[in-house]
C-alpha cells in the first residue's frame, strides 16, 4: 500500500493547499500561496515544514512519535507513513505547519529551509 499516495490525496481536497514539485526534487509537494508546506519522499515518507518555533512547541510530542524524526537545526520533520494512523498524525502536523507558516518568513525561522534531506543529523533529545 502506497501510504504517501493517500496521504497526498488527503491533503490535496484541503483548499489552503495547491500541488506543486518541491523544490528539493520531490515529485510532489503541497504549498500555501507563499510557503512549501509539505512534500513526499517515496511511498512512505513525508516532510513537513512545521518551522523551528512550532518544534520547540510540538517537541515533547513529537518526540513521543516513532513516526517522526527530527533533524538538528531544520523547521521540518520527517512522518515515516506505514499504517492509517501515521496519515492522521500526518494530517495534524500539516494542520499545525498551516498555522505556524501564515507569515512569509515565520517568527524564528529566519531564512526557509527546504528540506530534510540535507545531510544534517537526526535527533531525539
Amino acid at each position: 500500500m502506497n501510504t504517501a499516495r493517500h496521504a497526498s490525496e488527503r491533503l490535496m481536497s484541503w483548499p489552503s493547499l495547491v500541488a506543486d514539485r518541491a523544490p528539493c526534487g520531490a515529485e510532489l509537494g503541497l504549498r500555501t500561496e507563499t510557503q512549501e508546506i509539505v512534500h513526499f519522499h517515496g511511498e512512505h515518507e513525508a516532510d513537513v515544514h512545521l518551522t523551528r518555533a512550532m518544534i520547540a512547541r510540538l517537541r515533547p510530542a513529537i518526540l513521543g512519535s516513532s513516526a517522526v524524526r527530527l533533524r538538528a537545526g531544520s523547521g521540518w520533520v520527517t512522518v515515516r507513513l506505514d499504517m492509517g494512523s501515521d496519515i492522521d498524525l500526518l494530517a495534524t502536523l500539516v494542520s499545525a505547519a498551516l498555522q505556524a507558516t501564515g507569515a512569509p518568513y515565520p517568527a524564528g525561522d529566519l531564512a526557509p529551509d527546504h528540506c530534510t534531506r540535507t545531510g544534517r543529523p537526526f535527533v531525539r533529545s
